[in-house]
């Protein structure tokens, strides 16, 4: 690793100062991806501002129409809630899939969004249910946050606070894990709203994208058999030595089934 200046704030407020003052300053989170690039010497910055003294950004409550999860929160925090069980049981049930016990000890739902790996879990939560990313300056609709691989829709310094899940009539989450990193070779969350069905799919290409054809398709009948029947273009998924996009393209319908039906 280089030399840096480590910051410890306590409050949002701060943090923005403390990052806003540096040259080239990083926020950390949970630092399941920030540490090995650090380690790996890909990255340089100048200044660390470790978001884990913040208190105002942990913590589940149920709240509105859904709930509202703080960006600091654990993988594991968001699991093992009840409220979350209770509220969008498939959100627990995703965030129970993430990586290994200690990956879910440490990671942070905020830091899992701001980095938005292109076969993360999360942001296919977050644009499965049409969630809305909370920051200290903005609110940003799921629609709107997501721009491509590793890109999303924050600002220079932007921190993300929480994320408001709706509450849906029915969701689910199924995903093909690649063995050794346990990201998803694909995952598909399905969710059944107030606004009709939308469909999220992640890890299939360069980033979560919702699928238009599934969602026509389960909006009419939202049965597995619906989903299953689907077939998705191969046109623009990943290929590599994991699976073709041929292969990537045929999972994305056998997972949206599965999702349909285990969905609660």
């Amino acid at each position: 690793m280089y030399n840096f200046a480590f910051h410890r704030p306590t409050s949002v407020a701060d943090a923005a100062k403390a990052i806003g003052a540096a040259s080239d300053g990083k926020f950390i989170a949970g630092g399941q991806t920030l540490l090995p690039t650090l380690r790996q010497r890909l990255a340089q910055p100048s200044d660390m501002v470790d978001l884990t003294t913040v208190a105002e950004l942990k913590g589940i409550k149920i709240e509105g129409d859904g709930i509202t999860i703080g960006a600091m929160t654990t993988h594991a925090e968001v699991a093992n809630s009840a409220d979350v069980k209770k509220t969008i049981p498939a959100l627990a049930a995703l965030a129970g899939m993430i990586g290994d016990n200690q990956v879910r000890a440490r990671g942070t739902i905020g830091g899992s969004l701001a980095n938005n790996d292109p076969a993360a879990d999360y942001p296919a939560a977050v644009l499965g249910l049409g969630a809305t990313v909370k920051t200290n300056k903005r609110e940003i609709k799921a629609d709107d946050y997501f721009k491509g691989m590793f890109e999303t829709a924050l600002e220079e310094g932007e921190i993300i606070t929480a994320v408001h899940f709706p509450k849906p009539e029915k969701a689910g989450y199924e995903k093909f894990r690649q063995p050794a990193s346990r990201f998803a070779l694909v995952g598909v969350f399905v969710a059944k709203t107030k606004g009709g069905v939308r469909v999220a799919v992640t890890g299939a290409g360069p980033g979560v994208f919702r699928s238009k054809e599934l969602e026509a398709a389960l909006g009419g009948n939202f049965a597995a058999d619906a989903a299953k029947g689907v077939k998705i273009s191969a046109d623009g998924l990943n290929g590599d030595l994991h699976g073709s996009p041929e292969y990537r393209a045929s999972l994305i319908s056998t997972l949206a089934s599965r999702a349909v039906a285990s969905a609660s």
